[in-house]
């Protein structure tokens, strides 16, 4: 039986935040499940997520993804470089009061091999132009997570209201 259990959930405040963090993530699940709802300050439609574990911000992660926007697909793929993407949207230029969900699996944890992760997510606008994406990751380091932590790909803040959970996932 596979249970998903919650460990957190951030709601981003009135003044905005720079990022979101999990941090002493607790090392008796299998797997980890994040599910985001953001929006940010960027003035663009699209402004990606980007994740790091552990604090770390050394190029030791790479990820590869397929965006569509309504008309044109694209993809991209980027190696030794200091956080993976993650999420398809979420600028403040979108459809106003709409947020960008994402849900973002990561395997095997606390596992002393490299850490993979798949992210999927769809960015609201009621427009022409909106985003799906579908994105994999790989932290090459093999530390166990203790801590994740979510920013805008702008540089930016999020939005009062934007939130993640953090579930932690066994299959007992």
């Amino acid at each position: 039986m596979v249970t998903h259990i919650l460990i957190s959930t951030v709601t981003v405040g009135s003044g905005g935040a720079a990022s979101i963090a999990f941090t002493s993530i607790p090392q008796t699940y299998t797997d980890l499940l994040v599910r985001t709802s953001y929006r940010t300050n960027n003035a663009l439609i699209y402004d990606q997520l980007r994740l790091t574990f552990n604090g770390s911000t050394a190029t030791n992660y790479s990820f590869k993804g397929l965006t569509g926007n309504g008309s044109t697909p694209t993809s991209e793929s980027s190696s030794s470089v200091a956080s993976i993407k993650v999420a398809p949207g979420g600028g403040n230029s979108a459809t106003a009061n709409t947020f960008t969900n994402d849900e973002i699996y990561i395997p095997n944890y606390t596992s002393s091999n490299a850490k993979s992760l798949s992210s999927n997510g769809v960015g609201e606008n009621n427009a022409t132009e909106a985003y799906v994406t579908m994105f994999a990751g790989l932290w090459s380091l093999t530390n166990a997570i203790t801590q994740i932590t979510l920013t805008p790909e702008s540089a930016g803040n999020f939005l009062q209201y934007s939130s993640a959970s953090l579930y932690g996932i066994s299959n007992t």
